[in-house]
């Protein structure tokens, strides 16, 4: 359903690269000398079952959109919890939607930001799916990703948590036009109040749970944000789980990447034999893995931390 956008490479940013992996070579080790992890996939792996249980099928204006975003929203309620509301004009008509960001403060000016949607598809051909892993695996990984930003003022940059609303297509025909309307508004607001600026590194999350990870090297990413990423993951021996195929993805990062911000899609196309799995009924908790949501969690610990060096 996603497809290629076309944008070329990122370019810039080349000077922060050579910062970063400089940073990233002078603290990566062997696995075996590799810090105490300490994502908890089992946890993420709970929290992605509780909220697809708790939702079910949640395509915008369902009923069980209603119920992911109060989850979201209780789970979040002592948190700085905003709540980006918008009216989005889809082949459907116009049509009410919600991002979610969860605001964590840093002590260094700049802001990491960890994104994912939490809708899923439109229940085409009489197919209601729960989105275990499209959606709901994400979903529980930013979720126990909280519970290690939350209680204290971060030492390096501040991380935003943003649950995207409007990944997914109406029509079932994935277009520029007809698919990542959370991601797109929000992207062009914070171009006009100018938090774009402040964003250091935007890392998407997207159908990383399931038991085969194998997360591609997407070419609309940028190249050295990518390259810290892979640096994150060999620190723990994962790097086999990371970027062996390549892929060219049109997701959330998109709206960010044509606006000039680093990005990096970490995500997995190839879930279930020839994709079977993907938007169908068979997208269901079983075919979940705690250690691949534990894999991509210590990753992106471990990127941030890169990232805050500089």
């Amino acid at each position: 359903m996603r497809k290629a956008s076309g944008i070329s490479g990122w370019k810039a940013g080349m000077t922060m690269a050579a910062v970063l992996l400089g940073c990233a070579s002078a603290v990566a080790q062997p696995a075996k000398q590799a810090a105490a992890v300490h994502f908890s996939g089992a946890k993420a792996l709970e929290y992605t079952r509780q909220y697809v249980g708790t939702s079910g099928p949640r395509w915008v204006g369902s009923p069980g959109h209603a119920k992911a975003e109060a989850f979201l929203k209780k789970e979040f309620s002592k948190d700085d919890l905003v709540q980006d509301s918008f009216t989005s004009s889809t082949p459907a008509g116009p049509m009410e939607m919600h991002n979610y960001i969860v605001r964590f403060p840093g002590k260094k000016d700049g802001v990491i930001v960890l994104a994912t949607h939490y809708e899923t598809n439109y229940p085409l051909r009489n197919i209601n799916y729960v989105g275990a892993n499209d959606g709901g695996s994400t979903t529980g990984l930013l979720i126990e990703m909280a519970n290690h930003l939350r209680g204290r003022k971060l030492d390096g940059y501040s991380v935003w948590l943003v649950f995207f609303d409007g990944e997914e297509s109406i029509t079932g025909h994935w277009s520029a036009s007809d698919s990542t309307y959370g991601s797109r508004h929000l992207a062009a607001k914070w171009q006009t109040d100018g938090t774009l600026k402040r964003i250091k590194a935007f890392l998407l999350a997207d159908m990383i749970g399931d038991k085969d990870l194998d997360i591609q090297r997407d070419s609309n990413s940028t190249g050295w944000l990518l390259d810290v990423v892979n640096r994150a993951a060999s620190r723990f021996g994962y790097q086999s789980h990371f970027f062996q195929t390549d892929t060219e993805d049109s997701d959330d990062h998109i709206p960010f990447v044509q606006r000039g911000v680093p990005c990096a899609d970490i995500i997995d196309l190839n879930y279930g034999y020839q994709n079977s799995f993907w938007h169908t009924a068979q997208d269901t908790m079983d075919k979940l893995s705690a250690k691949s949501l534990q894999i991509v969690g210590d990753t992106l610990l471990e990127t941030i931390r890169i990232i805050d060096l500089h």
